[in-house]
């Protein structure tokens, strides 16, 4: 394998995570992934060496998953409830019903808040990072994640009645 190929190899765990919790549903979030790795692939010219790979792919992911969005905006997908989050969880009962509840409360944010709290929360990335993938100014990368923080600290205390709403 090339050299490019490895080097974009070691991220595609991180973006099939990232995709996976963005997305929800396992065949939408590999599929997000291999239009990401397709599109990488095919304008690895335009990366700049030197600068962080991981922000670029994430930043493809990014405008992929924007551009599906968009043009799907006419036909609703309902995600089914059993299609959950591979996360290793304990053994408990209560454990499981938390996760899901957090699935369920981080699927009810806006999809700015939600991408800033998976970028930030999941794949770990520091604040600059976030706002290089999304390109927005680092000030709408804070206030989207404290927005989305507390919005999803009302809805899990259940002061906030998350409106249902359907996938497009």
């Amino acid at each position: 394998m090339s050299e490019t190929g490895r080097q974009i190899e070691q991220h595609i765990p991180r973006l099939r995570r990232y995709a996976r919790a963005l997305v929800g549903e396992r065949s939408r979030a590999d599929d997000l992934v291999q239009d990401t790795l397709e599109r990488a692939w095919g304008r690895f010219h335009l990366w700049r060496r030197g600068s962080d790979m991981r922000a670029w792919l994430f930043s493809i992911m990014h405008n992929v998953h924007a551009n599906h969005v968009r043009s799907n905006c006419a036909a609703p997908v309902l995600l089914p409830l059993e299609d959950e989050l591979n996360i290793p969880v304990r053994a408990t009962q209560e454990d499981g019903l938390q996760l899901r509840d957090m699935h369920a409360a981080l699927a009810c944010l806006p999809r700015e808040q939600r991408e800033v709290l998976l970028l930030v929360g999941l794949e770990e990335m520091r604040y600059e990072e976030v706002a290089k993938v999304l390109d927005v100014p680092l000030g709408t990368v804070m206030s989207r994640l404290s927005r989305g923080r507390e919005r999803l600290r009302q809805i899990m205390a259940g002061n906030v009645i998350p409106a249902l709403r359907v996938v497009k």
